[in-house]
């Protein structure tokens, strides 16, 4: 495990974020159920889009890179044969491949994933699946590895709950365009991470494809073609949170080449900067947000349902805050790469925070100042990134897990250090 040392610092400048991870997903699966040429620019390139990339190829599309451009020639069914899917550490990936495996003409696709993603749910997407008529199952109590046997998907209704991952949605809206009858998806229980699905269907539209969505609770999935198209992946607005969250608790930052046209569920954090007292300024023709650092931050209730990814960028913010900071309805953070939840609480009562943590959220306050620690990110990147920011409050401390970054954003450690962050590989 690789980690660096981060010493109190103020940060100033300018940064552009890399592109959107989730976008890049989406973009990618799509394209390669298009049948003729698409094209994807400014692709984020990590270790979760690569996996995507991948998986895409294994299924029988055809993708060729050249710098920051992918060409894809999809297919709307793939070639018989068994194969294997190793999705990394990408949730998003196994659940998108995991539907898009039933368009194999015949064949068994297994899906798995390291040790983190082998612990994730999946039995939700796999009985609706089984619903639509596809023959799928977990080899491992509900997670995978998954097996799926190809022969199309045959359409109908399908029930599924929306309380563990808005994945499982995303995943049975972008294949089931191509079942052979309608698709009927009711969703049972309220839906998290709306934003997520909001995405998946902003980019199924620029690719010809429109589903009718009543408040997220029913999906009407009409038998279509998707339409190639050309796809220019947005900046990522959860990286600019974390860039943002620096900004406002150690300095001043101004992150350019942001979209506010498609939808991206971080953008949240503009807001909820606002409402902890925070300097913002919007450019949104620029597609620019500036933050500076108040002395102290305000205390708030947030409920980050549909933004879980902001849990460990509002944590982090909690650390100035001169009041109680509570954070509420991310239950489904547990299920992310690691319990986001109970690690962020182990964590940062090691700063010397005071945390209450309960089953979907935390409450934090700080009475003194910060202690020097050595934190253990979990190998999970935004927890990494996190910590890191966090940091710039102590006097000193050391953060394990730096490997994890590549997940979704490879060069954040070069983009910190060139705002002023003081960090160090040791």
């Amino acid at each position: 495990m690789v980690s660096v040392e981060v010493r109190r610092s103020s940060i100033s400048g300018s940064v552009t974020c890399p592109p959107s991870k989730s976008y890049t997903h989406r973009a990618i699966a799509i394209a390669s159920l298009a049948i003729g040429e698409s094209t994807v620019t400014n692709p984020l390139l990590a270790r979760d889009t690569i996996a995507t990339i991948d998986a895409c190829k294994i299924l029988g599309s055809d993708l060729k890179q050249n710098a920051n451009v992918i060409k894809i020639n999809g297919k709307n069914e793939f070639p018989a044969g068994d194969r294997e899917i190793n999705a990394e550490n990408s949730g998003t990936t196994i659940r998108v491949a995991t539907a898009m495996s039933a368009l194999v003409q015949s064949g068994r696709t297994t899906l798995t994933g390291d040790e983190s993603l082998r612990k994730r749910p999946m039995q939700p997407l796999l009985d609706a699946l089984k619903q639509l008529g596809v023959d799928c199952g977990s080899l491992a109590n509900g997670t995978p590895p998954v097996v799926v046997k190809g022969g199309g998907i045959k359409g109908g209704y399908a029930k599924i709950i929306g309380d563990v991952s808005s994945q499982f949605i995303s995943a049975l809206l972008i294949s089931c365009i191509y079942a052979e009858k309608d698709v009927e998806i009711e969703v049972d229980s309220e839906q998290v991470s709306k934003p997520y699905i909001d995405a998946t269907l902003a980019t199924m539209q620029r690719f010809g494809v429109r589903i009718e969505n009543n408040y997220y609770t029913n999906y009407h999935v009409r038998t279509q073609r998707y339409r190639p198209a050309s796809f220019d992946v947005p900046n990522d607005f959860s990286s600019a949170a974390m860039m943002l969250a620096a900004g406002a608790i150690a300095g001043e930052i101004t992150v350019k080449g942001l979209n506010f046209e498609l939808p991206q569920a971080d953008a949240k954090i503009v807001d909820i900067l606002h409402d902890m007292g925070v300097s913002v300024k919007l450019d949104r023709s620029r597609g620019a947000v500036s933050v500076s650092a108040p002395e102290k931050l305000e205390g708030d209730t947030f409920n980050l349902n549909n933004t879980p990814d902001l849990l460990p960028v509002v944590s982090v913010l909690a650390l100035k805050a001169k009041g109680n900071v509570t954070i509420k309805g991310v239950a489904h953070t547990r299920i992310k790469e690691t319990d986001r939840i109970t690690n962020i609480a182990r964590e940062f009562k090691k700063l010397g925070a005071e945390i209450e943590e309960f089953e979907d959220g935390l409450s934090i306050k700080v009475s003194e100042k910060l202690k020097n620690a050595r934190l253990n990110a979990y190998n999970d990147h935004r927890l990494f990134m996190a910590f890191c920011i966090a940091s710039l409050l102590t006097d000193k401390c050391i953060v394990d897990g730096l490997e994890s970054v590549d997940v979704s954003y490879p060069n954040f450690i070069d983009d910190f250090r060139k705002l002023g962050a003081d960090i160090r590989k040791v």
